[in-house]
């Protein structure tokens, strides 16, 4: 009925004019192009982006940079350089909210200073790796330098002459690394030099 009635705006009703225009009307395409709005944004120093009061990630390599957002009914689409970099959902409703993507900032990995203690250098010999336990143990704060110490030592010293002053100073629960070298330089002096009153006049 409201059809039938003339629109000032048109200067006719609305029926008239769909009779005018109907020769000329083309039928919708089969398959409708996507809807969506695109704006550009400079990615901020935390690597998000803003869109409509709300922020969404992308990787942070990119900060600094100028990226292409696509903002489609139900998903924000960015890209940099032609190339897709973030497909978040749009945040509608909501305000000041962020939509972050876990690969886009990923956290770092502290790598811990604390030689391995089970490690293949020591796996391979239970007292030594027992005494590097119990070296961690009594050094507490600076069981990391103690430790570090150990494996410079069986990485200076001959393996046989390094591994018998352990068992000599775990025997006496001897955990003083100054000391403990003391032992190696005498497993080594005993090894290789003639201190126990040997002669060597005829030679």
């Amino acid at each position: 009925m409201a059809n039938a009635n003339p629109k000032r705006v048109l200067g006719m009703s609305p029926e008239a004019a769909y009779v005018i225009e109907k020769p000329t009307l083309q039928p919708l395409p089969i398959a409708l192009p996507p809807i969506y709005e695109v704006c550009d944004r400079v990615v901020d120093l935390s690597g998000y982006v803003s869109l409509e009061s709300n922020r969404y990630s992308v990787p942070e390599r990119l900060v600094g940079q100028t990226v292409t957002l696509y903002k489609y009914p139900a998903q924000v689409h960015i890209h940099h350089r032609g190339t897709a970099v973030a497909i978040h959902s749009r945040l509608i409703g909501q305000r000041q909210a962020r939509s972050t993507d876990p690969t886009h900032h990923p956290i770092p990995i502290r790598v811990s200073r604390m030689p391995d203690i089970e490690g293949p250098l020591w796996r391979d010999n239970p007292e030594l790796g027992a005494y590097a336990r119990a070296l961690k143990q009594r050094g507490r704060g600076r069981g990391v330098r103690a430790l570090q110490r150990l494996l410079t030592l069986q990485r200076t010293y001959p393996r046989e002459p390094f591994l018998a002053a352990v068992r000599q100073a775990a025997h006496f629960g001897l955990y003083d690394l100054g000391r403990l070298e003391k032992l190696i330089l005498h497993q080594v002096a005993g090894e290789f030099f003639a201190l126990n009153g040997d002669s060597y006049d005829d030679a």
